[in-house]
């Protein structure tokens, strides 16, 4: 659990202190990030740039935690509060906040693929998103758990 708690640290600092080589590094060459609001990011080259460019371009001050972590070596699960300060012109500075759990897939102690299942909905509110760009944004949330594998039993 010390290398596990390791690795969720060195990944919450990174953010923080964007720093995407560094968060980059804790993947394999080929890992996957898939990001809730984002989209996926594949190869270090392109999780760097997400953290560096994409996650700082309309937000500053990252916090982010990881609790609970439970591992078997190869998949990691742990719950995690995060938040940030939202620059966009309507949320006028608001703290924008999260609870999710990430789902690590793991090798050699290095993550494979990433994601995440987030109540983003509280964040929506502190940053005044109007209800129409809540519904499309949750709209491409519903399509794109409805193109996993593992939901295909669900829709007939």
């Amino acid at each position: 659990m010390t290398d596990t708690t390791a690795m969720l640290r060195a990944f919450c600092d990174a953010i923080e202190q964007r720093n995407g080589r560094a968060f980059a590094e804790l993947f394999t060459a080929d890992g996957v990030y898939h990001d809730v609001f984002y989209g996926a990011f594949a190869g270090r080259e392109n999780i760097a740039a997400m953290i560096d460019d994409w996650f700082y371009r309309t937000a500053t001050d990252f916090r982010w935690d990881m609790h609970d972590a439970v591992t078997d070596g190869t998949t990691l699960y742990a719950r995690y509060t995060f938040s940030y300060r939202s620059t966009l012109p309507e949320a006028d500075g608001a703290r924008a906040m999260f609870e999710g759990v990430a789902i690590m897939t793991l090798r050699e102690g290095q993550i494979v693929s990433y994601r995440e299942v987030a109540n983003t909905a509280p964040a929506f509110v502190d940053l005044k998103f109007a209800p129409e760009r809540i519904t499309k944004i949750v709209a491409k949330q519903g399509a794109e758990l409805k193109a996993r594998p593992e939901m295909q039993r669900h829709l007939t």
